[in-house]
């Protein structure tokens, strides 16, 4: 029975928020914050399912200014629980593939974000030179998945490099956010589903560093989201 009444408010707010939100970036096609305040929205929406979500901010990651986000990407609960911090100025980088989902695809484009074709290399190296031009021009902060695809209790999927080009070229920090393991811990027809922890990591200076160094940053980061989430999960257990 609770997951039937579950799953009919989920309907009822994708439908509600995905057709409010389209309105809402129309009206403010100006704004840098469009992602900011529907993240806000769809962060309440893991109460629904019983998720109990506490967000950690590094307290320099919020002094910066511009920056590439990268997080590590579990499954579909990622909307809402990495949207617990998601901060201002930032658009997204996800797959093409987004804008097929009915109703939320139309907001994903809509909400200013970037779709990447990642099964055509030249055509995502392509689209990672347009994402370092427009940063350049707008002083927007993007966010990626670099794992890029859902890791569903496959363990930590290995890194793909376009995060880390994106943050050389344009000259900004990384600052990774690491999502506790969130794998087979819903259960809709369970009132509560259990704490998650989601935390923003002190930024990493990718001053002075050339496309030679892009491999070596994305294996320090990956190392490090990697130890955050087993240190996440270990006190969560």
């Amino acid at each position: 029975m609770l997951l039937l009444i579950r799953m009919a408010l989920l309907l009822l707010l994708v439908v509600g928020v995905t057709l409010l939100g389209i309105v809402f970036c129309l009206l403010t096609l100006w704004s840098k914050n469009r992602v900011y305040y529907l993240g806000r929205v769809f962060a309440k929406v893991a109460r629904l399912f019983g998720l109990s979500v506490e967000s950690r901010v590094s307290d320099l990651a919020k002094t910066v200014p511009q920056a590439v986000y990268v997080a590590n990407h579990q499954n579909n609960f990622d909307l809402f629980t990495l949207a617990a911090v998601v901060p201002e100025g930032v658009v997204t980088v996800g797959k093409k593939s987004l804008r097929w989902i009915p109703f939320f695809g139309v907001l994903y484009w809509a909400s200013g974000n970037f779709l990447i074709n990642r099964e055509d290399r030249k055509q995502a190296i392509a689209t990672i030179d347009q994402i370092v031009s427009s940063m350049k021009k707008t002083g927007l902060s993007i966010w990626m998945f670099p794992e890029g695809t859902r890791s569903r209790g496959r363990g930590w999927l290995p890194f793909k490099r376009g995060a880390f080009h994106a943050a050389v070229q344009a000259g900004v920090p990384i600052i990774p956010i690491v999502c506790s393991s969130t794998h087979n811990q819903v259960n809709l027809n369970r009132l509560h589903n259990g704490k998650v922890v989601v935390e923003m990591l002190p930024p990493i200076d990718t001053t002075g560093l050339h496309e030679t160094d892009v491999v070596q940053l994305m294996t320090t980061c990956e190392t490090l989201m990697h130890e955050t989430k087993q240190r996440l999960d270990k006190e969560l257990t």
